[in-house]
């Protein structure tokens, strides 16, 4: 689950604003049900039901196994806990308040600090939506403006950062700092760049 995205915890409040929903949620929080057998219990057509459990299976709060046709719904043991922790952390709701293109040169300097060590590797991939920003920001402009790289160069610059280049060539793209093409890469000029990742979104993998 992409916490950093705010649409995330929409999705998480939607899915529970509902009574159906929660009469759902409750059911197979007592034991493991079919939709047949939930949808004589809450009254709803099994395609109404399918749709509700669907939902909440989407922000990972019940879990579906297959016997034969009949498909059995259950909750996600500590489902809850762990959503609230991911989608409601001090940090994740700090980041609804402004975008990162607001911050100050002087706030962003403060960002690299506490994440690139002074051998410029970076100590982690912030969680951070702003801060993440700041951090790819500085990243790829130490790649040449109308320069094109194969894949095979921008891992090999990207892991003398981070271990995990695959996420960072992900993110260049999505927040279009980057464009791709046949497995070639190249830098967009700084007005393209966009605060949201329409690529994260659709869940988008390079």
């Amino acid at each position: 689950m992409d916490s950093s995205n705010p649409s995330r915890l929409l999705q998480f409040f939607k899915a529970l604003a509902h009574e159906s929903r929660l009469k759902l949620l409750g059911l197979v929080a007592q034991r493991e049900h079919s939709v047949q057998e939930l949808a004589g219990l809450v009254g709803l057509k099994e395609p109404t039901v399918s749709h509700h459990l669907n939902m909440l299976k989407s922000i990972g709060l019940v879990s579906q196994r297959q016997d034969g046709n009949t498909h059995w719904y259950a909750l996600e043991p500590e489902a809850i806990a762990n959503l609230a922790k991911q989608v409601l952390s001090r940090e994740q709701i700090a980041d609804l308040a402004g975008a990162p293109a607001a911050e100050t040169p002087d706030w962003q300097a403060r960002v690299l600090e506490s994440f690139v060590a002074p051998d410029g590797a970076l100590k982690s991939i912030p969680a951070s939506r702003k801060k993440r920003w700041a951090v790819l920001a500085w990243l790829v402009r130490q790649f040449e403006d109308g320069r094109r790289y194969p894949e095979a160069e921008i891992n090999a610059r990207l892991l003398e950062r981070h271990w995990d280049s695959a996420t960072l060539r992900r993110e260049f793209i999505g927040y279009r700092m980057m464009a791709r093409e046949a497995g070639v890469y190249w830098r967009l000029p700084e007005s393209e760049w966009v605060i949201e990742s329409p690529a994260r979104a659709a869940a988008a993998t390079p």
